[in-house]
């Protein structure tokens, strides 16, 4: 499968995955639920904000041995990982390592970092229910 394949997929379903299940399967439709949840991956409710409704899409790419820098998302997020592993740490020392073909809800309000400890890019393909007046990122402050 070619990597637009893959992306195009993810994004099919990423936006559809209540969708997608009421799909029918046939010969020529494949239905493949990646991520159905209520919580975090460290087991926090998804609360969406209010405001002006705005989906942004990205892929991210982290290259061996580099990190995304602590940061928090005020905002739901999906994500997948496309290609590599990448270890995610919170601020509590709470760790997941995310791999190849893995889904996952992101941390919301919550300081994390992501590392790619292997010899190969991460890429990351990530979905945010944000609001207009919200940033999607916001970057470790130096009090912390």
């Amino acid at each position: 499968m070619t990597m637009f394949s893959k992306l195009l997929l993810g994004i099919v379903l990423s936006f559809a995955t209540n969708l997608a299940m009421s799909i029918e399967a046939s010969d020529k439709v494949k239905v493949t639920p990646l991520l159905k949840t209520q919580e975090t991956w460290d087991g926090k409710p998804i609360v969406y904000p209010t405001g002006k409704a705005e989906i942004t899409g990205m892929l991210i790419e982290v290259a061996p041995g580099g990190e995304t820098g602590w940061h928090l998302h005020p905002v739901p997020s999906f994500g997948m990982v496309m290609e590599g592993e990448l270890e995610v740490e919170l601020k509590s020392g709470k760790t997941r390592v995310m791999k190849a073909g893995e889904s996952v809800a992101e941390t919301v309000n919550e300081l994390h970092n992501g590392r790619n400890k292997g010899s190969v890019p991460v890429k990351l393909l990530v979905f945010y229910a944000g609001d207009t007046e919200l940033p999607l990122t916001i970057k470790e402050s130096p009090q912390h």
